[in-house]
């Protein structure tokens, strides 16, 4: 669990040295905005912005039982944090995987990519759908939170 605060907690502390510095140089303008630039990007890439993270293996278990779909993702993808910040609360209703944490999950979406580790790849109905509009996904959700097993076209 530590090592998914590492790279949050390094971004922070080299913004806060580098906006140190600025303050002492005079610029503490600069300084507030390059903290700021820091701290998105630490925010990006902590665990607090998605949901708890499974094994490829469990996310596919469960969505077998349960229908939701199961989204693969990664750290500072630009496109997993649109993805997870459109559907909202609707976001915990999936089973999220990240691929730097699961072998079984990164080779899942290089086979439904050509080889790539295009992220956020979202597997419905046993089908993947990479970087599917969140609105779309937020459709299936409701599809399934109906009741209904069969996605939407």
């Amino acid at each position: 669990m530590m090592r998914t605060w590492i790279l949050p907690m390094l971004l922070v502390l080299c913004g806060s040295a580098v906006a140190t510095l600025l303050i002492f140089e005079g610029n503490p303008g600069a300084a507030a905005a390059l903290l700021l630039v820091f701290l998105v990007l630490a925010g990006m890439n902590s665990p607090l912005i998605f949901p708890r993270s499974i094994g490829a293996r469990e996310a596919q278990r469960r969505s077998a039982v349960d229908g939701r779909p199961v989204v693969f993702w990664r750290p500072g993808c630009k496109y997993c944090v649109r993805l997870c910040i459109r559907l909202g609360r609707s976001a915990r209703q999936m089973h999220w995987v990240n691929i730097w944490r699961d072998l079984a999950g990164a080779a899942a979406v290089r086979a439904a990519n050509d080889g790539n580790e295009t992220v956020p790849t979202v597997v419905v109905a046993g089908q993947p759908h990479t970087n599917p509009d969140p609105e779309w996904v937020h459709e299936q959700l409701s599809c399934f939170r109906q009741g209904e097993r069969e996605p939407l076209g």
